[in-house]
């Protein structure tokens, strides 16, 4: 896949050294033994992830969408140093997070009502939220920023890796008794905003970014088009970000333990999030592919880019989830995992179904957002929402913590369904060929294979046993069938890089 491969392999990697960062953070939050975390406390860092998350969609309005969009025009039209974009995507969001601090302030007194009886801890640590708020807002504005210039190893590296060694070396300072949960929170607050920090350094000194506010020919052009895309993808980001973290903030008002529950809750997710690393990294390296396409009436490259990442983000899919869920239980037991995280396990199940849905429909999202058809991304999104919060508010109520896993799963299914229907009708273009179902049977086959070969077997050898022969017989099955090209295009880069075969 040319450019998209190469990078999405080095962001691939450097995403999952991360998430073997974030695997030993997670198991210090949740083992058992001494000096450990409670679940409560391991909830409220998850707290501080979903609202920071809902402050910055709240206050980006929607700028990195109209980077997205628009910097070709200005790549294309104005000389580096007059190019205005960079400027106004950082002043605006500024201007936002005030906004955001001063909501917060006015609905301080109905925080704590909602939320003092189940859920003390975020009462108490509440305002130190807003410092982790402002960070990921500079970060994602830096990281919009660093996409149009098509460096994605970097930023997916701060995020992923560099972000969770912070998280590391704090969690190893309150697990030595160096520090109480007082001061680790205090400090964990202030993370994001060190690799926003160091993010920024990049931009203005070795990619020499230029940041003015001085209007340019560019900008009195499409400042009309730019805050009405702006508009409707900030509404549209603020419904897809609460239908990602709604099910943490419902559970911590409404769940019979509070914090308790999310902490649970979003340790199943964290391990169900796994199928979701290839379709991140692909993401950010698809964006200006896709943005070029529209402008150049690329419709070719727009296809073949949606049916490449969608069969590729499937198999990955796959082959994470049926990984997890041959070993999950073994998992818990080798791993000295806290009791109460126990409760979770079909939990991962059910959003790992749920992120595999979303992966297996490719880049469906980047490709109305960076068309001429961007509107129909905020009117989906509308419906996302208006399914999802009825959903489980409801389903919470009546089935607990399994009940936000069957919201997400029915909502996100249907808010997929609709968006592959807008893109075969408007534009004749879908992700799936034979080959998905092939894949899905093929999958379906080498697990069950794998799991009674191996049933009897437990433990670190069970775990390790039932990975090697499960990952070779799926990687031979995808060769042999050829169910993506970037499969044999791999292996001949191999080759080649092992001097196996001539240029």
């Amino acid at each position: 896949m040319g450019t998209i491969r190469k990078q999405a392999i080095y962001s691939s990697i450097v995403i999952y050294a991360g998430f073997l960062i974030g695997f030993i953070n997670t198991w210090f939050f949740i083992r058992s033994g001494e000096h450990t975390f409670t679940p409560d406390q391991y909830g409220l860092t998850r707290l501080f992830y979903d609202v920071g998350q809902l402050m910055y969609s709240v206050a980006s309005f929607g700028v990195a969408a109209v980077l997205y969009k628009f910097f070709p025009y200005y790549q294309d039209n104005l000389e580096k140093k007059k190019i205005d974009l960079y400027g106004w995507v950082l002043i605006i969001p500024a201007i936002g997070f005030l906004l955001v601090m001063a909501g917060g302030y006015f609905f301080e007194p109905l925080i704590i009502r909602k939320y003092s009886a189940r859920s003390p801890l975020f009462v108490d640590y509440y305002y130190w939220i807003f410092f982790f708020g402002a960070g990921i807002l500079l970060f994602s504005v830096f990281e919009a920023i660093s996409w149009t210039k098509k460096v994605t190893v970097f930023p997916n590296f701060l995020k992923e890796s560099a972000l969770r060694l912070l998280t590391l070396i704090l969690v190893l300072v309150f697990y030595f008794q160096l520090l109480n949960f007082d001061g680790f929170i205090k400090l964990f607050a202030f993370q994001y905003l060190v690799i926003a920090l160091i993010l920024f350094i990049v931009l203005k000194w070795k990619l020499e970014i230029p940041f003015t506010l001085t209007p340019s020919r560019v900008t009195q052009k499409f400042k009309k088009k730019m805050f009405t895309l702006g508009s409707l993808v900030y509404g549209g980001t603020i419904i897809v970000m609460l239908s990602q973290v709604a099910d943490s903030i419902i559970i911590g008002s409404i769940g019979e333990r509070g914090t308790h529950d999310i902490g649970v809750y979003n340790f199943s997710a964290y391990i169900a999030n796994l199928v979701q690393v290839p379709q991140r990294s692909i993401m950010a390296i698809a964006l200006p592919v896709l943005s070029q396409a529209w402008k150049d009436k690329n419709m070719h490259e727009i296809d073949r880019v949606y049916k490449r990442t969608s069969i590729n983000l499937f198999l990955m899919g796959l082959f994470i989830l049926g990984g997890i869920w041959l070993n999950i239980k073994d998992a818990y037991d080798v791993f000295g995992i806290q009791e109460a995280y126990k409760a979770g396990l079909y939990i991962i199940l059910v959003l790992g179904i749920t992120r595999l849905i979303d992966a297996g429909t490719g880049v469906n999202a980047e490709i109305i957002g960076t068309s001429t058809q961007w509107r129909f991304e905020f009117f989906s999104r509308i419906l996302l929402i208006i399914l999802f919060i009825p959903l489980n508010y409801m389903l919470i109520k009546q089935y607990g913590l399994m009940g936000a896993a069957y919201g997400n799963l029915i909502a996100f299914t249907i808010y997929n369904t609709v968006r592959i229907i807008f893109l075969k009708v408007k534009f004749n273009l879908q992700p799936f060929s034979n080959k998905t179902l092939l894949s899905l049977v093929m999958a379906a086959g080498v697990y069950f294979l794998c799991y009674y070969l191996f049933n009897g077997l437990s433990g670190l050898m069970g775990i390790i046993i039932r990975s090697i022969v499960f990952s070779i017989l799926f990687m031979t099955a995808v060769y042999i069938l050829k169910l993506t090209p970037d499969a044999q295009q791999l292996i001949d880069v191999i080759k080649k890089r092992l001097g196996l075969q001539k240029n």
